[in-house]
């Protein structure tokens, strides 16, 4: 009996303790459930280290949440989604996190913007920053400002030891940086930031500078140290502008990313002594404007990079050298010093690397003292790096002026069998290479002997992996792979990027065939299809009075040239053209009775890129061809085998100041131009700056006739400050100007083979005086 009772009571004080336990550690967990954003603003005021807030499932409307509280490394305070993906913040709503050892997690921001400078931002205000903050598995798409001009970021770190990871951020179109990283003051430096596992979906051109996907720091605070790592990344068309990433500060990692079909780089701006390794730069034949890493400043190392097509030239080259400027201020360019480009791969690039880029003493008469860079690289290696073509390149090595401060060793050359001796800074050889995939090329195993003989510099001993971590103390060569079977091994695992409950792959959807007789509103059908949908036009002819919207892709056919006849008021566009509009026509006969507009933007409020594309038609009797308001950006328009005609106007894209111009390409090709009064093209980019690919203008195959009666200018096609200018193969007759075109020659200006009958000439100026915008 005494057993029994004996036992009982050892049983009673172990269930108590664990009761008491059990509470114990309980108190600790306080979860709130709540269902908008008011219960949310509500329950925000009651936290405490192990708090939970739980957001169910549904959309949260102009939710400006100030997630603010102290949380401890065991005890963190969360903010997350009852289901990921299924929270959405939409309209005006923003998060911004204070305190210490705060997590959001799960939430999805589209459907609006934020009316504040950041939508995801760590600090509050300007006192309450967030310290060991993460904001993970969360999506922000197209959650963009109304106007284009409005400068904003979308994600704004400050603090220390923050994290954004396993993130999707897509649409980015307006002014300002997608993700800026803040270092100014004490509580900002040093910071140790990881920006990791995150998805950079699309960011579409802006047409102008300060469009950079991330930028740390900036030249105020150059100086100081960051310790940012950004690695394991996927960066996908984040084509803003030349850069990708915007390296301000120092001692930044960037590792084991893939920039796949970016124009742009990453590049080394002001910081110093950044690593940068392990990284893909995958590229193609379809665009020149891919590129690589940019090299200024001091003490960077280069190593195990793999490059395939990136085509991209002088600041987007697959590997940039810059010169500095002597003296320089400091938002400029400080010189190249101390840096190692080592073990590196070029596959089937275009002029892999190149020293002294941006080299620019020719144009000392047009730009200021402190903007000529005459100080080339110093104090620097560049060794056991390999360069393999399938066709022979040309210039695989391009010097633009002085590179005695480099020293190279053991870089290999396969030029297809075409020996590249000039400079003798590359080895030509003949190497086996492995296909692996579509874009990854491995050597084979067995390899000649100075293909193994690799130098071995100062600090070498510190790069101890390849492109795929294998030990190079195992096996080392020149080239950023060592192990063919690591590489045969290697795929890329889209899942491993951004939220693992979100695909970024585009739902590929057959578009319908509406056909429009006499007695249907074309605006009524325009207005009811689908994106992607094709209006096809069985009548003869068509009279609208009212402007047809194009806010989706559209495209307008027809068999049998059918006219579309405008006859709304003066001044007002047959087609409106919204953020996302993309029209396409195709063999329609557009005319105007009383000079109204074919194509124009909104006057404001275009947040998106818009295109325009015009085959075998006619375009006549309209007061403007095309009229492109400030802030409109178009990534496209296209007129091929079209005929204009009898226009007070023709393409004018001139409404930008700053650096900004209002459309990426522009192509006339096959076209017969007559009797346009002024404007036949106003193509316009205002000031000097170097941040965008500066527009691109190609007139082939194109005929003009009798035009420009009325231009004032006396330049028929007008292009100044665009940086990409062809003009070929065209025939010029009776045009009433002195010049055809003034060209930039110092750019990439060109003009070959055209004829010219009573219209002017064309004349080039090497060097053209523009604004400095800095």
């Amino acid at each position: 009996m005494n057993i029994y009772f004996k036992t009982l009571n050892t049983a009673l004080l172990l269930f108590t303790f664990f009761f008491i336990t059990s509470c114990k550690n309980n108190s600790n967990i306080n979860s709130l459930i709540v269902t908008n954003t008011s219960e949310l603003n509500k329950a925000l005021k009651n936290i405490k280290a192990g708090t939970e807030i739980v957001l169910k499932d549904g959309v949260y409307k102009d939710a400006q949440i100030k997630f603010y509280g102290i949380g401890t490394k065991e005890n963190p305070i969360i903010l997350k989604a009852e289901n990921s993906g299924n929270v959405f913040f939409e309209g005006k709503s923003y998060l911004h996190l204070g305190g210490e050892y705060l997590v959001v997690d799960g939430l999805f921001f589209r459907n609006g913007y934020s009316p504040e400078i950041s939508i995801l931002r760590y600090r509050i205000g300007k006192d309450s920053t967030a310290f060991h903050t993460r904001i993970t598995n969360t999506i922000i798409k197209n959650f963009t400002k109304p106007s284009r001009l409005t400068n904003d970021h979308w994600i704004e770190f400050y603090g220390k030891y923050n994290k954004l990871d396993h993130c999707y951020i897509e649409g980015k179109s307006n002014d300002g940086e997608t993700i800026r990283v803040f270092q100014n003051g004490n509580k900002n430096v040093s910071n140790y930031h990881q920006i990791v596992n995150n998805y950079f979906g699309p960011r579409p051109r802006k047409g102008g500078p300060r469009a950079e996907t991330i930028r740390i720091g900036d030249s105020k605070t150059s100086m100081s140290s960051g310790f940012v790592n950004v690695s394991d990344n996927y960066f996908e068309a984040c084509n803003g502008e030349v850069e990708i990433i915007s390296d301000k500060t120092n001692f930044n990692t960037f590792k084991n990313n893939i920039f796949y079909k970016c124009e742009g780089s990453l590049v080394l701006r002001h910081g110093s002594f950044s690593t940068v390794d392990g990284n893909f730069f995958i590229g193609d034949d379809d665009s020149d404007f891919y590129g690589g890493i940019r090299l200024v400043s001091t003490g960077h190392f280069i190593t195990n990079n793999y490059f395939y097509k990136i085509n991209g030239s002088k600041f987007r080259s697959p590997l940039a050298v810059m010169n500095g400027i002597n003296m320089t201020p400091i938002n400029r360019y400080k010189q190249v010093t101390d840096v190692v480009v080592a073990y590196n791969t070029w596959v089937d690039c275009k002029s892999p690397i190149q020293i002294g880029v941006g080299q620019n003493v020719a144009s000392a008469g047009v730009l200021p003292k402190y903007e000529i860079r005459s100080a080339p690289p110093i104090r620097s290696v560049i060794a056991n790096n390999l360069i393999y073509n399938h066709k022979e390149d040309q210039n695989p090595f391009i010097n633009h002026d002085n590179m005695d401060g480099i020293l190279f060793k053991n870089n290999l050359l396969d030029n297809n069998g075409t020996a590249f001796t000039k400079f003798n800074v590359l080895n030509n050889q003949d190497i086996k290479m492995k296909q692996i995939n579509d874009w990854l090329f491995v050597p084979e195993a067995s390899q000649s002997e100075i293909f193994n003989d690799v130098f071995i510099g100062y600090d070498f001993d510190k790069i101890k992996t390849d492109l795929f971590g294998s030990l190079r103390t195992n096996k080392n060569n020149v080239g950023a792979i060592t192990n063919i079977k690591a590489a045969e091994k290697f795929k890329i695992d889209i899942k491993k990027y951004g939220p693992n409950w979100f695909s970024s792959e585009k739902t590929i959807v057959k578009p319908n065939t509406i056909n429009v007789s006499k007695n249907d509103d074309l605006n009524t059908k325009i207005t009811n299809a689908k994106n992607g949908d094709i209006i096809n036009l069985t009548e003869k002819v068509y009279t609208i009075n009212s402007s047809l919207k194009i806010d989706k892709k559209i495209t307008i056919q027809s068999s049998n040239n059918a006219q579309i006849v405008f006859t709304g008021d003066k001044n007002i566009p047959a087609f409106k053209m919204h953020p996302y509009g993309n029209l396409i026509l195709e063999s329609v006969n557009l005319s105007s009775t009383t000079n109204q507009i074919a194509f124009e933007t909104l006057k404001e409020n275009m947040s998106a890129a818009y295109n325009v594309s015009v085959n075998n038609s006619t375009l006549q009797s309209f007061s403007t061809v095309i009229q492109a308001h400030k802030g409109s950006f178009a990534d496209n328009i296209t007129f091929q085998n079209t005929k204009i005609q009898n226009c007070e106007n023709g393409i004018v894209l001139a409404s930008e100041q700053k650096g900004d111009y209002n459309a990426y390409m522009v192509t006339l090709h096959n076209c017969e131009i007559t009797n346009i009064q002024k404007n036949v093209i106003h193509y316009y980019r205002g000031g000097y700056d170097e941040s965008t690919i500066g527009g691109r203008l190609k007139v082939t195959n194109c005929t003009f006739r009798n035009s420009g009666n009325k231009e004032k200018s006396n330049i028929l096609l007008k292009t100044r400050g665009i940086v990409n200018v062809d003009i070929s193969n065209n025939t010029f007759q009776n045009n009433s100007v002195k010049y055809i075109a003034f060209l930039w020659g110092e750019k990439n200006n060109h003009h070959t083979n055209n004829k010219v009958l009573n219209s002017g000439k064309i004349k080039v100026e090497q060097q053209l005086k523009l604004d400095i915008l800095y």
